[in-house]
């Protein structure tokens, strides 16, 4: 949804002129609305507030105790958002002066709060705390750093938990259609697909790609290149790279290997997996246990995961997932950056994973039996390797949807790829125009 941003009377000064640099363009579909708020406590002895998100909320507090233990003299209230207000709550609190000391924050929405200035750095206090920036799978850190204001990249936050998207398939039904490995490139792919759809006698597909689900694409996108262009200020999406991979996802609908769905059109997934209605399904880890859980005891052993086919090889994916932010506006920057570190080590990542199945984004905490032993898991570390981030700008959720509505158009034949692309170009670069302003007067004062 695409609603107004307001700035009500609360948002002034810096933070005013903050937002109107972000522009309310760049926040749209968030509808915040700032009112009266509450006044941040600001004693630097204080409890720390903690805001963080569903299931990770409930979970961190079972992992508090090791830490008081560790730093009796720090208090932590942790508050649980929802996913589906978070973002606008943090912004809310942001213009209103009542940000939390730290909290979880989506790796996409990173730049937003970044070109609010609103984080504080990581870079020396990491450094100081001999956290080895190696032990991080590369494509997952590169999320969490920006640019700073003079332009020099900085680090300003440390990933949390890491989400990626690769491929669940039925390795039984893949065998009998005469493939004994996950395929690795976009030819074998097809060439599997197209064996599967012959073997089911036309009955069954090569692949479920629901058709409201972007992440497929996007990771097809990310495996050609750039998305955008002239310093992410204008679309690239009628360029060959994006073209090759619109035109590879679109073929497969239009060749009958994946169906005319959207999610709300298949009953049950996991139902439909078992029954081999599909064999492939891009998907991420939190499926894992739903495999375990929801397929039928006859087909546990007939399924795996791998890493995605690329366009001649082992491909990106998506580098997504949470990660550890520490506010500017924190009077308890010390105390809070404590609570970081200690979500941070190894040995409590491998303890959120047993109590969430999230999976953590150091190499060394897969080293676990839990994570190291279990096959499903290991096809997401080789995967995790081959990671790309987003383009980091604030408008990219919104270019997101965007890029997956101009695929179904073209997926459903009611226009052209080349039409499409070019609509979505001229779109992108009217969301960008204040972008491209903004670069243009920076360039002009520094001449």
């Amino acid at each position: 949804m695409r609603r107004a941003f307001e700035v009500g009377a609360v948002a002034r000064g810096p933070r005013r002129r903050a937002l109107r640099r972000l522009g309310a363009g760049a926040l749209a579909g968030l509808g915040v609305a700032v009112g009266a708020g509450c006044a941040r406590r600001d004693d630097p002895r204080g409890p720390l507030e903690f805001w963080a998100m569903g299931r990770e909320a409930e979970v961190v507090a079972e992992l508090l105790p090791a830490f008081h233990a560790r730093h009796p003299d720090v208090k932590v209230r942790v508050q649980q958002l929802p996913w589906t207000a978070a973002h606008e709550k943090l912004l809310t609190a942001y213009a209103g002066d009542a940000l939390p000391d730290l909290c979880q924050l989506g790796n996409t929405w990173l730049p937003e709060f970044s070109a609010l200035e609103a984080l504080e750095p990581l870079d020396a206090r990491v450094a100081a705390a001999g956290i080895p920036r190696d032990d991080y799978f590369a494509g997952i850190l590169d999320t969490n750093v920006m640019p700073s204001p003079q332009g020099a990249p900085q680090l300003l936050g440390l990933p949390w938990y890491v989400d990626t998207r690769l491929l669940f398939y039925r390795s039984d039904l893949l065998r009998a259609a005469g493939h004994a490995r996950a395929p690795q490139s976009w030819a074998e792919w097809r060439d599997a697909m197209r064996a599967l759809r012959q073997h089911g006698s036309g009955r069954s597909f090569g692949a479920l790609l629901p058709l409201n689900e972007p992440d497929p694409l996007f990771a097809l996108a990310l495996q050609q290149g750039a998305l955008l262009t002239d310093d992410d200020t204008r679309g690239a999406f009628a360029q060959p790279p994006f073209r090759r991979a619109l035109d590879f996802y679109a073929s497969l609908f239009h060749d009958g290997l994946a169906p005319l769905m959207t999610a709300t059109q298949i009953a049950n997934v996991w139902d439909e997996f078992g029954r081999g209605l599909f064999t492939f399904y891009v998907s991420g880890p939190w499926n894992i246990g739903e495999f375990r859980r929801r397929l039928p005891r006859a087909v546990q052993g007939d399924w795996a995961t791998a890493p995605l086919p690329g366009p001649d090889g082992p491909g990106v994916s998506t580098a997504g997932g949470s990660s550890l932010v520490l506010f500017r506006s924190s009077p308890r920057k010390d105390a809070a950056w404590r609570l970081i570190q200690f979500l941070s080590e190894p040995e409590t990542m491998q303890r959120f994973h047993a109590l969430t199945g999230d999976l953590p984004p150091r190499r060394s905490a897969w080293r676990a039996p839990a994570l190291a032993n279990d096959a499903p898991s290991m096809a997401f570390a080789q995967q995790l390797e081959r990671v790309r981030a987003a383009p980091k700008i604030p408008e990219w959720e919104r270019i997101f949807q965007e890029m997956q509505l101009t695929a179904e158009r073209v997926v459903q034949r009611t226009q052209s790829a080349d039409a499409a692309c070019a609509q979505l170009d001229a779109w992108v670069d009217a969301l960008l125009e204040k972008r491209r302003w903004l670069r243009t007067r920076t360039a002009g004062r520094s001449a």
